[in-house]
């Protein structure tokens, strides 16, 4: 009989990948993983929010529908932006976020640290940085998908990418005052403007 074992038969060499190869495997690795971890998330809020069922003969009229929606609104954010959200919700996308900046947006996109494009590396301190990166990483999601067509990601670059690296990155914008040089890390969070009291006239 035979031996049918996948061993590799002598003398033959084994199987290798090229270098081109495992860097869109890498690619492909990291935006599936980002991509599982958005399920996730999505899925533990869809488990955490369940609907609540009708009785029997329970009323089910646009009157109703309407007072229901308001009592869902009220219970929490209707918005699936990072500042709408509060407490272990924000700490959840927070972490996704995080897996998505440190795996697949700083390796491709952090470039060179200086005065004129600054980073932080503290930058979930920062709400600014936290809320434009969330919204980038939204777009991120929407425009590779294969619904977006083979246009989007070039539209992500273009209406999302670029112009969010401009306001993060630029000598005056929420890292202004944090690291200039990978060599002297630094971190410190910029004062922003009181709010106007209203007075009262005496």
């Amino acid at each position: 009989m035979s031996d049918t074992s996948p061993t590799t038969a002598a003398g033959t060499d084994p199987f290798r990948v090229s270098d081109g190869d495992l860097d869109d495997l890498a690619s492909t690795l990291a935006k599936t993983m980002a991509e599982v971890r958005q399920h996730g998330v999505i899925l533990d809020r869809l488990g955490s929010e369940p609907e609540p069922v009708p009785a029997v003969g329970q009323q089910t009229d646009s009157a109703s529908e309407a007072e229901a929606a308001a009592d869902k609104h009220a219970d929490g954010p209707a918005s699936v932006f990072i500042l709408a959200l509060g407490g272990e919700a924000y700490a959840v996308e927070l972490a996704a976020l995080s897996d998505w900046v440190n795996y697949l947006f700083l390796p491709v996109y952090g470039r060179e640290i200086s005065t004129n494009r600054p980073w932080c590396a503290q930058w979930h301190e920062h709400l600014e940085a936290v809320a434009r990166l969330h919204a980038l990483w939204l777009s991120w999601q929407q425009f590779t998908d294969a619904e977006a067509g083979l246009s989007g990601p070039s539209t992500w670059h273009r209406d999302h990418l670029d112009q969010t690296l401009a306001h993060l990155r630029a000598p005056d914008g929420p890292f202004a005052a944090c690291t200039t040089s990978a060599n002297r890390p630094n971190h410190r969070l910029l004062a922003t403007p009181a709010p106007e009291q209203a007075g009262v006239p005496a």
